[in-house]
């Protein structure tokens, strides 16, 4: 053995010299291309967002991906890794947002959309040494040289040449949908990101009454949590099936469902009569709020019926306001009821809304609640704690909003999409027909658009005076329609100054303002890594599907969906094999890190501290990689004593004995030694093993 082994082993100072050994060999390049490309192994990386830090989950992410790549290189196969950067989206725009001191839309537009790209742009990169230096660190070996980058020309043509496939088959919508929305980044989101974002959060449901038309001290008895949108109230809602009593309390009556009266009015009340859900079918009676009264024609304030009424909670009677909830929409729609929609997309009342106007809905839930006990509306507040929908970017709660959105028609696709998943190997095996396979057995359109400015925009130009709809495919298109010049940037405001000429009409043809739902970008990354079709059509052929790919848990919903939506749809196949869905990383206690709570592990104190061995074997074998790991310094630098530091102390040994007999294993040959039975004891042992992990 020519160096040295000192006693004490230095793990950083010792990973950091084979670092440098790798970057001065070119070792990585090098194990690439020491293999056959016919015999490929394919991996995806999944793209980071380089203007966000990387935390302490992000070592196992990078662990894992690193594994079994480098595995199937020792086995012989070639495979290329090519790394990844996801550059568009809110966190870019939120994190210029700070560095210019604007908040929210209105500001951005009079800070000049052109500029503020600019700046998305250069923000994009702010922590890109930060990610490569992690990576190499902790032994990642990935191709940073040559990357894909969602925001270049070449990523965006790509993606709008899915988007025009998508379009070929009928898949490309405009509809008026009540969607998840974010009043402070104003703009929608898709189930899977609504997904991401539940908080368990405290507040105020109100029991209410409406005063029924005709009946003396007679009113419908409802219940409702979210009190802002009683002044968009339309209709009342029951169940025809349900049985329902009039009953009578303090010299007043209500209608309410039987099973229900007594968790609302304890024992203090007298059933005075029973009937049907069907019986209360156009009932009438009187608004709470009558600030849009005149401003709409459609028939409202009367009793109508749907069966998504139950009798889980509440009273039995649902309050109506088509604009704000799914199931309103859908009840608004079968009754032709009118969708008032007094609040703007910032989340405030409208001017229509006397003293609420230009105040957020949720700031001014409270004095909602304070007007209606004054008014003796109020029967009971019930204080609750629910799961509620927060923005995945900026924390802000959501509401449900009715707005025009774009969509790619999913739900057409469900079958396809439930055989693609079953078809994938994954890890855990629960994944196929649990957490996945429910999201794409109950999948529904994907509403791609976004009203924001730092993204793909969506290609599509809609003519102003018959509503006809192109979608662009390409750049030449987009030159040969519009004269544009080749080299135009593919963002916004540049592509927004672009018109074409209406086939149908004659008239003028303008980009509609969206952009992409920054998953459309990433689910991409197949065929937009290798500018697919425009070029590499070989290397996509080879490369597609891949045959590993590994992210977060929290990715079912985000990454592993938006690979899987597209692929489906545009090439009929699961764009994966075999995915592993990484557990969490918690702190040592299980509680979920925060720079809140003050909890957060900084990946480089530990690997500092006990290396990157060490911690890609924590990460290995402390748990499966899909079970959640409470992380804890204690049990790593056990990790790294009877390991590592056992290994270390046998290397040692055989380098000071070794040397003390003057022993030179180049100077043997195996086949020439005569092993002893504990010799092909250990040899047996190793063969087994290998065999074992093979398989």
């Amino acid at each position: 053995m020519d160096k040295k082994i000192e006693r004490n082993y230095d793990f950083a100072k010792a990973e950091n010299e084979v670092i440098e050994f790798w970057r001065e060999n070119d070792i990585f390049k090098k194990a690439v291309e020491k293999n056959d490309v016919e015999r490929s192994y394919v991996f995806y990386d999944g793209p980071p967002t380089a203007n966000g830090k990387p935390h302490i989950g992000h070592v196992l992410t990078r662990v894992i991906k690193d594994v079994i790549p480098r595995y199937k290189t020792m086995q012989g196969y070639h495979v290329e890794r090519k790394a990844g950067w996801d550059t568009h989206g809110l966190p870019v725009e939120l994190e210029v947002e700070k560095q210019i001191h604007t908040n929210g839309k209105a500001d951005i537009e009079a800070f000049g959309v052109e500029p503020f790209i600019k700046k998305c742009r250069e923000s994009v990169w702010t922590y890109k040494d930060l990610w490569e230096r992690m990576s190499e660190r902790v032994g990642y070996w990935c191709d940073f040289e040559h990357p894909y980058i969602t925001y270049t020309n070449d990523y965006i043509e790509s993606v709008w040449w899915g988007l025009k496939e998508l379009d070929k088959k009928g898949l490309i919508y405009k509809g008026f949908r009540v969607s998840p929305y974010c009043p402070r980044c104003s703009t929608a989101l898709s189930s899977h990101e609504v997904a991401q974002g539940y908080k368990n959060i405290k507040t105020e449901s109100i029991f209410v009454r409406f005063k029924a038309k005709g009946e003396d001290d007679t009113y419908f008895a409802v219940w409702t949590t979210t009190p802002w949108t009683l002044i968009s109230n339309v209709a009342l809602c029951v169940n025809e099936g349900f049985e329902y009593s009039k009953v009578k309390v303090d010299g007043e009556y209500y209608y309410i469902a039987s099973e229900l009266a007594e968790s609302l009015f304890g024992e203090n009340f007298e059933t005075v009569s029973k009937c049907k859900g069907s019986d209360l079918l156009g009932k009438e009676y009187e608004p709470i709020y009558t600030y849009l009264l005149g401003t709409f024609r459609e028939k409202a304030y009367y009793v109508v019926s749907d069966n998504y009424v139950s009798l889980d909670a509440g009273t039995g009677i649902v309050h109506i306001a088509p604009a704000f909830g799914e199931d309103d929409a859908n009840v608004g729609r079968q009754n032709n009821l009118p969708c008032l929609k007094p609040v703007d997309f910032a989340g405030k009342f409208t001017f229509e809304c006397g003293v609420y106007a230009g105040r957020s809905v949720f700031e001014a839930n409270d004095d909602i609640i304070k007007e209606l006990l004054d008014r003796k509306v109020i029967l009971k507040i019930k204080k609750i704690e629910h799961s509620y929908p927060h923005c995945w970017r900026c924390n802000s709660p959501l509401i449900y909003y009715a707005k025009d959105s774009w969509f790619i028609a999913m739900s057409t696709l469900r079958d396809e999409l439930v055989a693609d998943n079953r078809s994938v190997n994954w890890f855990p095996e629960s994944f196929k027909e649990g957490r996945m396979g429910n999201f794409v057995g109950n999948v529904i359109d994907w509403a791609v658009s976004r009203d924001r400015y730092w993204g793909t925009p969506l290609p599509i130009w809609v003519c102003e005076e018959c509503g006809y709809k192109h979608v662009v495919g390409s750049v030449a298109e987009l030159v040969e329609l519009t004269g544009a010049d080749p080299d135009v940037d593919l963002h916004k405001p540049m592509v927004d100054r672009l018109t074409m000429t209406c086939p149908e009409c004659g008239k003028t043809m303008y980009r509609t303002p969206e952009v992409c739902d920054c998953w459309l970008d990433s689910g991409s990354m197949p065929y937009a890594q290798h500018h697919y079709p425009f070029e590499n059509k070989e290397v996509f052929d080879k490369q597609f599907p891949a045959d590993f790919i590994s992210e977060g848990s929290d990715q079912t919903r985000g990454w592993f969906y938006a690979l899987q939506a597209l692929s489906t749809a545009i090439f009929g196949k699961s764009p994966y094999k075999n995915c592993i869905a990484l557990g969490l990383v918690n702190d040592e206690n299980g509680i979920k890190m925060s720079k809140h709570i003050g909890n957060v592990v900084d990946p480089w104190e530990v690997l500092d501290e006990f290396g990157s061995d060490a911690t890609r074997l924590y990460f290995c074998i402390a748990n499966a990689p899909w079970v959640s790991t409470s992380f804890s310094k204690l049990t790593l630098s056990q990790f790294q004593n009877r390991f590592i530091g056992t290994l270390w102390a046998s290397v040692y040994f055989y380098s000071l004995y070794s040397e003390i007999d003057g022993f030179d294993p180049s100077k043997y040959n195996l086949a020439d030694c005569k092993l002893r039975s504990i010799d092909e004891w250990v040899l047996s042992r190793v063969n087994s093993l290998v065999k074992k992990v093979t398989k």
